[in-house]
């Protein structure tokens, strides 16, 4: 069997795994909140990372799984693909095919802040017109702040213009990004918190 037909009847066995877990008011309650996918069956969470941990990282299963525009086959090529291997210009092409929030936070938490060059995608996404790419790069500087990942002074300054933007901006899921993401900066050290508090207080925000 060669590899083309291996991954289409992975592919296959996958998702009749999904179906037997399908959840109709899961799938509903989804939609009813903006989440409109192509396919949803409804799977929790829990149970596409049982399924990722049993399948274990696969760089081509992965690129298959997020061809198909189904929620599940989505998140878990998120959870399957190594992050050492995905090129920038394949998280640029999974970036371009992100329509939702919920894709994007499931791509940010489990593959894009493990990538090599996270925090160079991060702050360009953060200073993008896009939404769904500022929420990405937001949780993902969220992430390596948590690390202890510091950045440099121009990316600091560059950080706290573009969060304040956002806080003050309409959407209530991107303030909620940068909120979070400005605690873990302010978590750094003494430094990095005097420059988010002084940021903070001039939009009248106590940190």
């Amino acid at each position: 069997m060669d590899n083309n037909s291996n991954i289409d009847s992975r592919l296959k066995e996958i998702k009749q795994s999904f179906r037997l877990q399908m959840n109709g008011v899961a799938a509903q309650s989804m939609r009813d909140k903006g989440l409109d996918y192509h396919v949803n069956w409804g799977v929790s969470l829990p149970a596409l990372k049982a399924k990722a941990a049993e399948i274990g990282k696969d760089y081509d299963l992965a690129l298959a799984l997020w061809k198909d525009n189904v929620r599940e086959c989505k998140i878990l090529a998120t959870l399957i693909m190594p992050p050492a291997e995905i090129l920038p210009e394949v998280v640029d092409i999974w970036m371009e095919q992100t329509d939702n929030v919920e894709i994007a936070e499931q791509a940010s938490l489990n593959l894009y802040q493990h990538l090599p060059f996270a925090a160079e995608k991060a702050y360009r996404w953060i200073a993008s017109e896009s939404e769904l790419y500022q929420i990405c790069g937001y949780h993902v500087l969220s992430r390596l702040f948590m690390r202890g990942q510091e950045p440099n002074e121009r990316g600091a300054n560059e950080f706290i213009d573009q969060a304040l933007a956002a806080i003050q901006g309409d959407s209530v899921v991107l303030k909620k990004a940068a909120w979070s993401s400005v605690l873990r900066f302010a978590d750094l050290g003494d430094g990095f918190r005097q420059m988010a508090q002084k940021a903070m207080k001039s939009i009248g925000v106590d940190l």
